[in-house]
């Protein structure tokens, strides 16, 4: 029997200029191919949502660091699912109607990020994934998330 992987969204968050941390909304809009609505990493290319485990931001809080939702730039903070494990192509349903489509494992990162500057380590280019939108709609704290499986 296949036992489906589900996570739970601990928090919405967007910026309005890249390289700068993202503050929390409690709900958003994710349009089609797009991203997240007012959000400044949208756009039609293949990183439109970023999502970030809240294990990889304990992590840098066990290091001592004071850490916020939507610090490491993360469109979705996400609990129960190990993200950077997800395959390329990955399918996840968020609620009723939203689904994304796993774009990219980490990232490199730039010199001027925020968070980088701020702590001097970015858990986003190794544990963070980015999806595009492959069907819209809204997402909020609390919603569950879940892969599905082929």
């Amino acid at each position: 029997m296949n036992k489906k992987m589900k996570g739970k969204i601990l928090a919405v968050c967007q910026s309005k200029k890249k390289g700068t941390i993202k503050t929390e909304i409690r709900e958003g809009l994710l349009i089609e191919d797009f991203g997240l609505k007012g959000d400044a990493h949208a756009g039609k290319w293949h990183r439109q949502i970023s999502l970030l485990g809240i294990e990889s931001i304990n992590k840098m809080r066990d290091k001592g660091y004071q850490l916020s939702f939507g610090d490491f730039a993360e469109n979705l903070t996400i609990e129960g699912l190990t993200l950077p494990k997800l395959p390329l192509e990955t399918k996840l349903k968020i609620g009723k109607e939203v689904l994304l489509e796993v774009t990219q494992i980490g990232k490199e990162c730039h010199y001027d990020c925020e968070i980088r500057r701020k702590i001097g380590d970015c858990v986003m280019p190794r544990e963070g994934i980015f999806a595009r939108v492959l069907k819209g709609g809204k997402v909020k704290v609390g919603d569950e998330i879940e892969v599905l499986t082929e």
